[in-house]
């Protein structure tokens, strides 16, 4: 278990054949850019090159690295190439070349939420990672995602089989009766992979641009390895996959051309570290505090609603300024619901700001109705209550 430091195409060279399980490799994507970044705590700061002379020059020095990983894994092993848009499409056919067509298993989409940008046309937010075996007898673990909201109690339930012309059906026994079926995992893992990018608060996150997520690399180790299996990463940069093989019980073997990079990595075997992602543990819908109700007063409003603040509810814009929206809540009155909006507003530097009233009140100030920097508007449905309830009142006090 090593970080090497060198070119990999060298580097390679001293790895016996047929010794390693797994390569993972995330090099570099043709992006023809310089990528830097500085450590949260602005100790350092780390960057590499990724321009090149001619997309020829890119995928010659590709097919050097590839072929040596070719010529290290066992036949039982396994290749992940990590790409972008920029040269996926070139190498996927040198995967082809090299590996062959027949040995192609999957291309998986890692897919992300990013944050918006004003370039024109659709915002990126997935990347590929290729998927090729040595040989038709390569290791593969089947790993289970939980079942669809949408999966009825049936198709967990009862067990299948092929009728006449090759479709699944539901099994029925002799009588006719539907056979109940063994218990199961649930649903085997597709090509389509939901793991959210680092954030930038994250534990595991040190400051080295491109650096992935340890969930996306241990899901990669568990599939194409086995505990005291061997791991390869020929561009290791931060040492992400090294993290998620050591954290697995793998052997490993990473390689990087940056001296900086791989002191980063040593640092980081000393003392692995994993976030846990909130968003996959709970869901998106647990990170959504709006009920019903008020995700219709703020779309009345056409505002862009705000889940996790406690004195803003959304933002409605107007000639491109962002105007704070609050709902006044069950338990608080206009004026403390104003206070609250006015603390989060300041901090935000929104001097204009509405409040939206929910609740009916006979003491409301004067400063509460003429302040110039909050508007107060009633809820869509306050006067019908606030009506009903008058109506209700005067029906109780008619004396017969």
């Amino acid at each position: 278990m090593t970080v090497l430091c060198g070119d990999c195409r060298i580097v390679l060279q001293s790895i016996s054949d047929d010794s390693i399980d797994l390569v993972y490799m995330d090099p570099p994507f043709f992006s023809q850019k310089n990528h830097a970044l500085v450590k949260r705590d602005g100790t350092a700061s780390y960057s590499f090159e990724d321009t090149w002379d001619s997309i020829e020059t890119y995928l010659s020095f590709m097919r050097e690295v590839l072929l040596q990983c070719k010529r290290v894994l066992k036949d039982t092993g396994s290749i992940f190439v990590h790409c972008d848009r920029s040269a996926s499409h070139h190498l996927r056919v040198l995967l082809d070349q090299i590996f062959g067509p027949e040995h192609f298993q999957s291309e998986i989409i890692w897919t992300y939420r990013r944050w918006s940008n004003s370039k024109k046309g659709l915002l990126p937010a997935h990347q590929t990672i290729y998927f090729y075996s040595k040989t038709e007898n390569f290791k593969f673990n089947v790993l289970f995602t939980d079942y669809s909201p949408t999966t009825n109690i049936d198709q967990i339930l009862q067990a299948r089989a092929r009728n006449e012309q090759g479709k699944s059906v539901y099994r029925r026994d002799q009588h006719g009766n539907i056979v109940t079926g063994k218990e199961k995992k649930g649903v085997p893992l597709s090509d389509v992979w939901y793991i959210p990018f680092l954030n930038p608060k994250a534990k595991e996150r040190v400051g080295y641009p491109t650096q992935k997520p340890v969930l996306l690399l241990e899901r990669i180790i568990k599939i194409a390895t086995d505990s005291g299996d061997s791991v390869l990463d020929p561009f290791c940069g931060s040492g992400t996959t090294l993290v998620a093989a050591k954290l697995l019980g793998r052997t490993y073997i990473g390689i990087d051309i940056s001296r900086d990079a791989v002191s980063l990595s040593e640092e980081r075997l000393r003392q692995p570290i994993k976030s846990e992602s909130q968003l996959l543990v709970v869901g998106e819908e647990g990170f959504r505090m709006k009920s019903d109700y008020e995700r219709n007063l703020l779309k009345a409003l056409d505002a862009v609603p705000v889940e996790r603040n406690s004195g803003i509810d959304g933002f409605l814009f107007i000639d491109d300024q962002p105007i704070p929206v609050r709902i006044q809540k069950d338990d608080e009155d206009i004026a403390t619901a104003r206070q609250k909006l006015k603390a989060a507003s300041r901090a935000r530097q929104c001097s204009s700001m509405i409040l939206i009233r929910t609740r009916a009140e006979n003491n409301l100030c004067l400063f509460e109705t003429e302040d110039d920097d909050v508007l107060i508007i009633d809820a869509y449905d306050l006067p019908i209550r606030s009506w009903l309830h008058k109506r209700k009142y005067r029906k109780k006090t008619v004396v017969p």
